[in-house]
């Protein structure tokens, strides 16, 4: 990936903090108390977990030329099973299951997000149907399964350990923020150091020259809305866990445009091809630096989505090659 894809989301976030400081010279502080630092800076990287958990997902989700509108409704299945699993509330579907410990609720969590990305990966890689339809029968119909599992209600628990996830921390930050590291770490490692990454940009480049020369789109595809589904999963277990409810609802609810926001303003391709996970987190934080700034200014909160999509569109017209070859002329 250029240099120049990460330059301007990186100018840009610099802007906005630097305008925070300026407005408040206190926004760079950090306060030790109860063994973690707290402060603007941790809040914004703490509540932009999710949305960086997601964008690691769609950003090789849009590398391969495809889209994932399902994130949020996988987040909110994701809680849904895991409040379900942890309260019990009479009629819950999944009441049987004899598994009451958190780590095996966890995985029954994340594998039922990891079957809805084998949906996914289905529909698109085998059946050849369009990404964007795929998901999207997955973004309507995982919301009405997440309400099913609620019975359209809130369900909430109390059990210290899996709330610590959302709200706990560790090594002096919260949880959320080492999660979500621990995922863009095994996420690079997975396609930096195999083929994995050149296959899928192979894949979103060219599909019929992939195949050509041996590489199974369908499988890579498979795995990779897999990858994406279950990223999302995780984001739905921390959102979960730091209101210690799940709301089928509202859990994810439009979650899925700021994580594709995030992956534009990053510099990936939504052509398909090369990818820059780093870029992508870069936007998920610029995300949240410019939901942050708008609340502690006071601005209606009805201007976020606006601001937001000013802000996409002035990046990416900084990184388009044709219009910078324009305004240079």
């Amino acid at each position: 990936m250029r240099k120049s894809a990460i330059f301007w989301p990186l100018v840009l976030l610099g802007a906005l903090l630097l305008l925070n400081f300026v407005l408040d010279p206190g926004f760079f502080s950090l306060q030790f108390r109860d063994g973690r630092f707290y402060g603007s800076l941790v809040d914004i990287l703490n509540r932009a977990a999710p949305v960086m958990l997601l964008s690691v997902g769609m950003t090789l989700v849009i590398a391969t030329g495809g889209v994932d509108l399902s994130v949020g409704a996988v987040m909110a299945i994701a809680g849904s099973v895991a409040a379900g699993l942890i309260a019990r509330p009479p009629g819950f579907p999944l009441n049987g299951v004899p598994i009451h410990a958190v780590p095996g609720i966890i995985l029954i969590s994340l594998a039922i997000a990891a079957v809805c990305g084998l949906f996914n990966g289905f529909l698109i890689g085998f059946a050849r149907l369009q990404p964007i339809v795929a998901t999207l029968i997955l973004m309507v119909a995982g919301r009405g399964v997440a309400m099913l599992l609620t019975d359209g209600q809130i369900i909430t628990f109390t059990n210290p350990g899996f709330a610590a996830i959302g709200s706990g921390s560790n090594l002096t930050l919260p949880n959320p923020i080492w999660i979500s590291l621990a995922i863009v770490g095994i996420v690079s490692l997975l396609t930096r150091k195999t083929a994995f990454g050149l296959f899928t940009e192979a894949v979103g480049d060219n599909p019929s020259a992939a195949d050509g020369v041996g590489i199974d789109s369908r499988t890579i595809k498979l795995a990779i809305y897999t990858i994406s589904a279950t990223c999302a999963g995780v984001a739905g277990l921390i959102a979960a866990a730091d209101i210690k409810a799940a709301d089928a609802n509202n859990a994810g609810l439009y979650l899925e445009l700021d994580a594709i926001l995030a992956v534009a303003i990053g510099g990936t391709s939504m052509a398909g091809g090369r990818f820059s996970l780093a870029g992508s987190l870069i936007g998920a934080i610029l995300m949240q630096a410019v939901t942050t700034t708008i609340l502690t200014r006071g601005v209606p909160t009805e201007a976020t989505l606006i601001l937001k999509a000013l802000i996409v569109v002035g990046v990416c017209l900084a990184q388009s090659p044709t219009f910078a070859n324009r305004r240079l002329a």
